[in-house]
């Protein structure tokens, strides 16, 4: 399998505690990047969703990456999760003013939209999704989805015709949560592997739950499933968000030898 056609990559690369782990010892935060780029060809910006980003923000980004090097950032949380904030505020243009650096650069890749457990598949949330889909045009767009509901056949045809993409998880085996289904709804594949931290899921901090480390076997599993993607792709995008300690950048590296194997 060609490396191109999958982009192997983790949630997030500014991590205290990657520290002594991924990066040297003594790195300071603003050669993280670059020290990053030189492992993986991709990375899921995430403090986009935190508070709305600026244009400049990604200009510093490309700055400190060579060419070919891709972003999907993360939709900003007014867009996902505060209802109140998406009613009462335009909130697509300002977001994609800031996306214009990168779009600019041609290292844009996307942007993943990751929807709470309280988003049902109902009417008025399909109906949310369609309007994030209009309110910005002609980017790349995945959804996340919590809930085993939006699982459905009739969900993936509505996001072919609305040309956004499924996102595919890997997450604990609970009752309610969606199972590590393999689906591509706009041509473009897109995983994400959280961990399987069944104990500390719910209730528990983020260190908690996302404190997990892959087996080879069970990345193993998964190759098999993006390779039965890629028939059905252009190439697929493959992060890891198990961020503590730096066991996503272990199990990317782990994932990247793995691909390249025949």
């Amino acid at each position: 399998m060609k490396r191109e056609r999958v982009i192997v990559g983790t949630s997030g690369y500014s991590f205290p505690d990657w520290k002594g782990t991924f990066y040297p010892e003594r790195i300071r935060n603003e050669d993280m990047l670059a020290f990053y780029a030189r492992e993986f060809r991709a990375v899921e910006v995430n403090t986009s969703y935190y508070r709305m980003p600026e244009p400049k923000l990604f200009a510093r980004m490309l700055d400190r990456t060579p060419d070919g090097f891709e972003f999907m950032v993360k939709g900003y949380k007014g867009m996902t999760h505060d209802r109140a904030e998406w009613r009462s505020a335009d909130l697509c243009t300002p977001f994609l003013d800031a996306l214009a650096p990168l779009r600019e650069a041609k290292r844009f890749a996307g942007v993943l939209l990751q929807f709470p457990m309280s988003f049902r598949n109902n009417e008025e949330s399909r109906r949310h999704v369609r309007d994030l889909r209009e309110g910005l045009p002609e980017l790349p767009l995945f959804v996340e989805f919590r809930r085993d509901e939006w699982n459905r056949d009739p969900v993936f045809r509505y996001l072919e015709q609305l040309d956004v993409g499924w996102c595919s998880v890997d997450e604990p085996d609970l009752p309610g949560l969606l199972p590590p289904v393999h689906q591509v709804t706009n041509g473009t594949g897109y995983v994400r592997l959280h961990g399987r931290n069944r104990e500390s899921w719910w209730g528990k901090s983020g260190k908690d739950r996302y404190d997990y480390l892959y087996s080879k076997s069970e990345l193993e599993d998964w190759v098999r499933k993006i390779r039965a993607m890629l028939s059905r792709t252009d190439r697929t995008f493959v992060f890891f968000n198990n961020c503590y300690a730096g066991q996503a950048a272990d199990n990317a590296r782990v994932m990247q030898e793995l691909l390249l194997q025949e």
